[in-house]
């Protein structure tokens, strides 16, 4: 389904990402994974395939991120995919107890990154006529209570995605993004721990969605190498929701 695209993932080493990798790798791509720590590394080995990338990358940093973008053409002479998927959900707390550096680090890591990777990316996506897919969240939609600037972040991300679609379409490139709720991924976890209710946050969770307990993000996974793959070659500036039903009417809680 992706046999032989070159895919840029931000963010790939763990969550997500790293399920994103692996739902890449065996549908035939080539992953080129960005990530800030280098003990993901020893990770890539577990890749379906071979001749995968890892880059140790600062993805707020326009030098490093330009460096990396520059080493995967370098490598494979061409890239087919962004996939801006590195990201963080912290502070959790209302808007007027957010500092200005947590305001600054988070839409520096949510959205700068995102500004950074499409302006060194994107002459080479008009050569493949590729795509972009940014990883967004439920609550850039809906919202979420004591999460204002993740909650911001995210929103900017759903519209981004819409302006860089319609931007880049003239070029044959596509973007979208992915919208999730609640999934199992070690950033969800340490922000349960940090809520008030704590000891009941995960239980919380599990109940969110109709459709069952909180996956994990292989879910997410499958949705994302659809979007990138040509079966959705008609589809841009899309936020495809992937949330087991989280968002819908008004339920009871027994």
């Amino acid at each position: 389904m992706l046999e032989n695209k070159v895919i840029l993932l931000t963010g790939g080493a763990d969550g997500i990402g790293w399920n994103c990798a692996l739902a890449y790798a065996k549908a035939g791509a080539l992953v080129c994974i960005a990530e800030k720590n280098p003990a993901g590394k020893e990770k890539i080995e577990g890749l379906a395939g071979s001749n995968h990338l890892f880059i140790t990358c600062d993805i707020t940093d326009a030098d490093d991120v330009k460096r990396v973008v520059n080493a995967i053409q370098s490598k494979y002479s061409r890239l087919d995919a962004v996939h801006n998927n590195a990201g963080t959900a912290f502070p959790s707390k209302p808007l007027d107890t957010t500092t200005d550096m947590e305001w600054e680090t988070i839409l520096n890591v949510n959205l700068k990154s995102i500004l950074l990777t499409t302006r060194y990316s994107i002459e080479y996506l008009k050569t493949a006529k590729g795509c972009i897919l940014n990883t967004s969240s439920l609550v850039g939609d809906i919202g979420q209570e004591n999460h204002a600037a993740y909650v911001a972040t995210k929103g900017a991300v759903n519209a981004l995605t819409k302006a860089m679609a319609l931007d880049y379409a003239k070029a044959g490139i596509r973007v979208n993004a992915i919208a999730p709720a609640a999934i199992k991924t070690p950033m969800l976890v340490k922000w349960g721990q940090q809520q008030p209710n704590a000891d009941r946050i995960e239980r919380y969770l599990d109940n969110l969605q109709p459709l069952g307990k909180m996956p994990e993000g292989d879910v997410i996974a499958d949705a994302c190498v659809f979007l990138i793959s040509d079966a959705a070659r008609f589809v841009t500036g899309h936020i495809l929701t992937v949330s087991g039903g989280a968002e819908l009417g008004y339920r009871t809680q027994l």
